[in-house]
């Protein structure tokens, strides 16, 4: 591949933590492979957190704090040749606007190819499950509202609460349980009721949880789309 024609390099804010980073940087790898073939791989750099510290930050909502790490980060990042910024996580989207504004690059919002995805399929009214942080603060709600007109269903409180507990007390540590990939697949049978015609999978460490066959509607599965997404534009998409 002539220089003039290489893909342009994706930086990766990962550690957010770690078991879902590492399906990011697969998933990036093994798409430039299917759309390049032969030995392709991805032009990426990753900057991974430890994620005890980040976790830290949120629990107790020192998201200033966490800003600042977020914009170091970035910066880095930038100084190490990345062109596209993805941060690898959800919940971290919560600084997404801040971070933009000192990052000298563009970043990918994780919400954006998931809203368009569902948009595509033809749907409008979606379930949302993630961290406490994604479902009740309206970072994340707002946008796939004000921006895609989608119609954001999640899950009552005290779904919202075990939800919440499997992701930062199994899911983050590489924990799968089969009770939680049974009560996941209660609780987005009962937003299916609600009338969800589809679940966004709105952290990215549920993709290491449940599957299509646990949910009666499609699941759109964050990571995936915004690795999709960060690759297309790697490689030629603006």
């Amino acid at each position: 591949m002539p220089i003039s024609a290489r893909p342009r390099v994706i930086g990766l804010i990962g550690g957010l933590s770690w078991e879902s980073s590492a399906e990011y940087y697969r998933l990036i790898n093994q798409s430039v492979r299917r759309r390049l073939g032969g030995t392709h791989s991805a032009r990426c750099l990753m900057w991974s957190f430890d994620f005890a510290e980040i976790e830290a930050f949120q629990h107790v909502g020192h998201w200033d704090a966490a800003t600042e790490w977020m914009r170091d980060a970035a910066a880095r990042l930038r100084h190490g040749g990345a062109e596209l910024l993805v941060i690898c996580s959800n919940t971290m989207h919560v600084m997404a606007e801040a971070v933009e504004q000192t990052a000298g690059m563009p970043l990918l919002h994780i919400a954006d190819p998931t809203a368009e995805a569902i948009r595509a399929a033809g749907l409008s009214r979606v379930g949302l499950l993630g961290t406490a942080f994604t479902m009740e603060q309206d970072f994340y709600t707002a946008r796939l509202r004000a921006r895609h007109g989608l119609d954001v269903l999640v899950p009552e409180a005290p779904d919202r609460a075990v939800v919440h507990r499997i992701i930062y007390e199994e899911l983050v540590r590489g924990d799968i349980r089969p009770e939680s990939r049974a009560a996941y697949a209660e609780i987005m049978a009962r937003l299916a009721a609600r009338g969800a015609q589809a679940i966004i999978l709105g952290c990215t460490e549920i993709m290491l949880l449940v599957h299509a066959e646990d949910s009666p509607v499609p699941l759109f599965d964050t990571t995936a789309l915004h690795a999709e997404a960060a690759v297309a534009w790697s490689l030629g998409a603006r």
